[in-house]
């Protein structure tokens, strides 16, 4: 049986802790499809939150495990594309970082299928995972306070798309139209976690 690790987190809801984040990515939907008691799934970087109004018979941390037993499991939930035009002002610097010529990042980025791996520090931000290796780059050391919305940046092992203006550290290389949070949407964001993304450069 798969390790998993499961802590109480008040009495309404368990914290299962993870190898990591393509994990939590299958034991959130397979939560979701098997409890539909769950109020919220919640996943995040090695954990997935679950909570519930009334605690649900099931063993949660056992249907974790037996999800990451399974030899395979469902694809993400849709594929979406997303128009990036490559233009940052951190685009220089990631290549100087990593050794590459600005064009070679351009085309490492755009290339990689992402996952969304959960959603946090912003309504409608998503965390990519699947990126090339090579752009795993750090935060800046000072942070901007003011990012673009559409801004699409890369920070350690994650690439994201800033969905509002507001203040961020990750380094940006390029920009995209697309409206990826709108409070009078249902659902108001576009990414969920488990859907693949695809970036086509403009």
């Amino acid at each position: 049986m798969s390790d998993v690790t499961a802590r109480p987190a008040g009495d309404r809801a368990l914290l299962l802790e993870l190898a990591d984040t393509n994990a939590a990515i299958r034991v959130a939907r397979h939560l979701r499809d098997a409890c539909p008691e769950l109020t919220e799934v919640v996943p995040g970087h090695r954990t997935v939150l679950a909570v519930w109004d009334t605690r649900p018979d099931a063993d949660l941390a056992a249907l974790a495990a037996g999800a990451l037993d399974e030899p395979s499991s469902p694809g993400p939930a849709q594929t979406i594309e997303i128009p990036v035009t490559y233009d940052g002002p951190d685009l220089a610097e990631v290549a100087a970082l990593t050794h590459l010529s600005p064009e070679e990042v351009v085309v490492r980025h755009a290339r990689s299928d992402y996952v969304v791996a959960f959603i946090g520090f912003a309504p409608g931000f998503a965390y990519l995972v699947g990126g090339d290796e090579r752009l795993h780059v750090p935060r800046r050391d000072e942070p901007r306070e003011r990012v673009p919305a559409g801004s699409v940046a890369v920070a350690g092992p994650y690439s994201g798309i800033y969905p509002r203006e507001g203040p961020g550290g990750w380094r940006l290389l390029g920009r995209t139209t697309a409206m990826l949070f709108d409070p009078a949407r249902e659902p108001p964001a576009v990414l969920a976690p488990g859907d693949r993304v695809r970036l086509a450069t403009r």
